[in-house]
């Protein structure tokens, strides 16, 4: 945690995160008055989809902000979408840049963050807004430390975890009462209620005093003055057929048949959208000079930002349902296909941006690299969601889009799932003329098994992604699944057949002409290796790997070969000049935000201090290169750290911890597969005493 601190460089200011209140919110003074009197600093707010209880409590933390002058937090945590809630890290992540914090000064870990949040709010009088949690555990690390702080919470679950183990005060909230929902349709409707007060009271009955059919139901009542409410109500009758459909769902039926047929094919468009959001290019894509306006005046859908729109999670799932009723096979199929063409073009370009070696014939993103992370991790879950839905050719394509962007990331789980979905839709039509590109893809599944520590079964895909480019031409893509695949075998302990795949993948790069894939086979030797101890041969690879990456700009890489280097000076008893070179590389990948990378630098290093005999700070290097291990799921460095918290828990004199160290690391190493680390694992318990 210290070292969090002294590397966060903190900007003065004071968050004020709070969404625009709820216009002509009315009533519920009674849950106001219980939030404004809830003792404690966790405050719930539960019921049903629609009741509005993200209203009541945007609605009251604006009336309060007075009570906490150190500003106010908000995240919508998405726990009811169809896609996956926002986790709990990337909230951590926006509430640290809130409060001030540099983006690299962002730890990586979940933990880490969670602990430099409740450091840098402690003693602070500041409200912490999370709307729609999924559950208890979805809150938890968000909770501050410090009773100054209020944590406001929305959520259809009851939230009963938080009641029980924190002593949170929970607030349920009921549909309105009958004069609550009149008012409400007053406030937004004027005199027309006072008029027609009957009607008024059936139109409240309808809409089952649910505040979001009231508020869609008034919205158009308003946009056509010259129609009674007697006749608004008649035509939602109308469409009651005395089915099991909730009220909300026949205001919404009855709100989509009253917009413009332009606007209705829009909102079934935005059905075949499977994210949470989606930005004004991809509503183009879907529809271009589509009335977007026209849905958000009728509250169908809502401005997420300044260039993003999103909806309610009951309105998404009606889109989703509208658009299989209204719109032909050949349009939802033409639809999202211009959708899967926009994502790859923005995707391509974001990569190419980032990782221009990988791409070089695309032209990159406007705005640099922090603008195409940006998008990337703004669009990365619905990308996930949409390589699912799509065919060969578009999940092929975002698979070779996206692969080193949640390799570099450590996004295991969702590059299993966008590799994945792509595997099985290539091998199961197998496009024509595409043997290269179904190789690809499988080397990209290959790779996402390696990182999660499943090494045969990695072998196995780059066995078959070799087989896919005997059948093509493609010198470079055979030379990297080579390459993947002489890690793999090294991993495995197979040391002849590793040596073998990576000469034989910097041939490929040599007669390639591909500079920068020669350096990454002299990186992959040099770290080959320096496992057999040929301190020489894997110090004259990896110093050319370093020359090579630094004229070719590459920063990330560059570290890459500089913590191998480091890594072999210390091992050959040259601990300062090992030092600075493992330092440069931690500072190379965190400037890159390769998480793998900075948890292998953190570790090498960690080892490096400890043959010196500095077991205080091995010890603290270690446990954040595990951190990152547990954050990212690269299983190797999960085992290298374990092994290596074995080593320094045992140089301090603390044999039990230790001792628990190395028999995880043993049983993660037994199950990878991986004999170097077994091994390894093995040794320090007979060290211990233990067998």
């Amino acid at each position: 945690m210290a070292d969090a601190r002294r590397r966060a460089p903190v900007r003065p200011g004071v968050p004020r995160q709070l969404p625009l209140d709820c216009a002509g919110f009315t009533g519920r003074e009674a849950p106001l008055a219980a939030l404004s009197d809830a003792g404690g600093s966790v405050a719930l707010i539960v019921g049903t989809a629609g009741v509005g209880k993200t209203a009541l409590a945007v609605h009251w933390a604006h009336r309060s902000a007075g009570r906490f002058p150190d500003g106010q937090l908000h995240a919508d945590l998405r726990g009811y979408d169809p896609g996956r809630p926002l986790p709990a890290a990337d909230a951590l992540a926006g509430f640290l840049r809130a409060l001030g914090v540099d983006g690299p000064g962002i730890p990586r870990d979940e933990a880490e963050r969670a602990a430099l949040y409740r450091t840098l709010i402690a003693g602070r009088r500041l409200l912490v807004l999370l709307d729609n949690a999924a559950g208890a555990d979805h809150v938890r690390p968000l909770l501050p430390g410090t009773g100054s702080c209020l944590t406001l919470v929305t959520s259809r679950d009851d939230l009963t975890g938080l009641v029980v183990r924190e002593g949170a005060r929970r607030i349920r909230l009921d549909p309105l009462a009958a004069p609550e929902a009149t008012r409400l349709l007053r406030t937004l409707l004027g005199a027309r209620v006072d008029a027609e007060v009957e009607a008024a009271h059936a139109l409240a009955r309808r809409c089952a005093g649910l505040p979001l059919a009231l508020r869609i139901a008034a919205e158009f009542a308003s946009a056509h003055p010259g129609l009674g409410l007697d006749e608004v109500v008649a035509d939602l009758d109308r469409l009651d057929t005395g089915d099991a459909r909730s009220a909300v769902r026949t205001v919404f039926s009855w709100s989509y048949r009253h917009l413009t047929a332009p606007a209705r094919r829009l909102f079934a468009l935005l059905g075949l959208h499977p994210g949470p959001s989606l930005s004004t290019a991809a509503v183009a894509a879907l529809a271009p000079d589509a009335p977007i306006a026209e849905l958000v005046r009728a509250h169908l859908v809502t401005r997420v930002g300044a260039d993003r729109y999103g909806m309610h999670d009951l309105l998404r799932a009606y889109a989703a349902e509208s658009a299989r009723v209204a719109l032909s096979p050949d349009e939802r199929r033409s639809a999202l296909t211009r959708l899967l063409d926009h994502h790859v073009v923005e995707a391509r370009a974001a990569a190419a941006t980032l990782f221009p070696h990988d791409l070089p014939e695309v032209p990159p993103m406007p705005g640099g690299a922090g603008t195409a992370r940006r998008a990337l991790d703004q669009e990365r879950a619905g990308l996930v969601a949409l390589a699912g839905h799509a065919g060969a050719e578009h999940a092929i394509a975002l698979s070779e889009a996206l692969w080193r962007y949640f390799e570099v990331g450590g996004h295991a789980r969702d590059a299993l799932a966008v590799h994945g979905a792509a595997a099985r839709a290539a091998l199961r039509t197998a496009p024509a003329g595409a043997p290269e590109r179904i190789a690809r893809v499988l080397t990209n599944l290959g790779g996402t098994f390696w990182w999660l520590g499943e090494y045969a079964r990695a072998r196995t895909w780059y066995e078959h992604a070799l087989a896919w480019h005997d059948r093509g031409t493609d010198v470079i893509g055979r030379a990297r699944t080579r390459a993947r695949l002489g890690l793999a075998h090294e991993r495995l302990g197979e040391y002849p057949q590793a040596r073998a795949c990576l000469i034989g993948a910097l041939a490929g790069y040599r007669a390639a002409t591909d500079p920068h894939g020669e350096a990454s086979q002299l990186l992959n030797l040099g770290g080959l290796h320096r496992r057999l101890a040929r301190y020489g041969l894997a110090r004259r690879h990896l110093r050319r790997a370093t020359a090579l990456f630094a004229a070719l700009g590459d920063v990330r890489l560059e570290g890459y070969a500089l913590g191998n280097l480091g890594v072999v000076e210390s091992l050959a008893g040259r601990h300062e000049e090992a030092l600075h070179h493992l330092r440069r590389a931690l500072t190379a990948c965190r400037a890159a935000r390769d998480r793998g990378g900075e948890g292998s630098a953190l570790a090498a290093l960690a080892a490096a201090q400890l043959r010196l005999e500095r077991g205080p700070e091995a010890l603290d290097a270690f446990e954040r290169a595990l951190s990152i291990a547990r954050e990212t799921g690269e299983r190797s460095l999960h085992i290298e750290a374990l092994n290596g918290l074995g080593a320094t828990l045992h140089a301090l004199g603390r044999p039990a911890a230790a001792a628990a160290r190395y028999r995880a690391a043993l049983d993660l190493a037994r199950r990878a597969g991986d004999p170097d680390e077994t091994a390894r694992a093995l040794a320090g318990l007979a060290g211990l005493g233990e067998r």
